[in-house]
């Protein structure tokens, strides 16, 4: 069934893809973000509003009548802004967008969180239960970004308790690698896709974890179809099937994070350390963008699976 979809934060890196591959089914699209996009996307509506004024989001919503809302919007960096004015603005948007959403009458109401929240990279250390990491590993966040993601998601659980009516949904989308990026333009840390491939240190900050944009949008028009199957209030990490890396993570992990050497044994091949089973067995959803087909060389062509594949142990 068609849906009326509201994407915030649709002029962004992830929002671009989810826009335009929105726009290419039978669902009307409203992008509603602070800056509208320099290129707009034909056949799409295009608004600008700041999110964190919570009256005028309730009334643009009240305007538009959305059947479903999926929110992107975000500061999307950590660090990239003071840590108080990245916990306010996230965890405001997430708050006034889920609000509005469920006054204007929408029954599906999606919020993009952030695998950040599980707390790699920690300064005092971290150590989790387990690798590869499943929605059931708690949260353990350590900076404003993180934290203002985890609070999106209890934003969401907060208010499937307060209805039955709408379902929410939040979701974890890996590093989302944009479309161009694939050919050489720059990833949100400046540096290209080949040099973080070719550097390990450089994906290791996030767990060599990665995600191509339109596999997340492929896995919200599932999502958004399916989201009857869906208990209401709950988590999904969003990720490639491989990791981000050349080499496999039983080796690289134990050499970059010395702690978590004994957890690492069984991400041989190209295992990532982000599990996307629960997406698969609920939704039936599968990813299928891989680094190895994506990425452009430098001489123009996609990367075959012999010259970029990671060996199999």
């Amino acid at each position: 069934m068609a849906e009326r979809i509201i994407v915030t934060g649709g002029s962004g890196r992830l929002g671009r893809s989810v826009v335009a591959g929105f726009a290419e089914t039978a669902h009307e699209v409203i992008s509603v973000d602070r800056d509208l996009p320099p290129e707009p996307v034909a056949g799409v509506e295009h608004r600008s509003i700041d999110l964190l004024d919570a009256e005028a989001t309730q009334a643009l919503f009240a305007e538009l009548a959305p059947t479903a809302v999926v929110s992107l919007a975000a500061i999307a960096v950590p660090f990239s802004a003071p840590e108080d004015v990245i916990l306010k603005t996230n965890a405001g948007i997430a708050h006034n967008v889920t609000a509005a959403a469920v006054a204007a009458g929408a029954t599906k109401v999606v919020i993009a969180s952030s695998p950040s929240i599980m707390g790699y990279g920690s300064p005092a250390g971290w150590v989790p239960p387990r690798l590869p990491l499943d929605e059931e590993v708690p949260p353990q966040p350590w900076h404003a970004y993180g934290l203002s993601k985890h609070v999106a998601e209890q934003v969401a659980a907060m208010f499937a308790q307060q209805t039955d009516e709408v379902t929410f949904v939040s979701f974890r989308p890996c590093y989302v690698i944009a479309p161009e990026e694939w050919a050489g333009a720059p990833t949100q840390q400046g540096h290209t896709l080949t040099e973080r491939l070719d550097d390990p240190a450089l994906s290791a900050v996030a767990l060599f974890n990665y995600v191509d944009a339109r596999d997340v949008t492929d896995f919200l028009l599932t999502l958004l179809t399916k989201i009857d199957q869906v208990e209401n209030g709950s988590v999904f990490f969003v990720g490639a099937k491989d990791a981000l890396a050349r080499r496999p993570l039983a080796e690289l992990i134990p050499e970059h994070f010395p702690d978590l050497a004994h957890l690492a044994g069984d991400l041989t091949g190209d295992a990532p350390a982000f599990s996307i089973e629960k997406a698969r067995r609920v939704l039936g959803w599968e990813p299928t963008r891989s680094w190895r087909t994506e990425l452009v060389s430098e001489q123009g062509s996609e990367q075959g699976s012999e010259q970029g594949s990671a060996p199999v142990t």
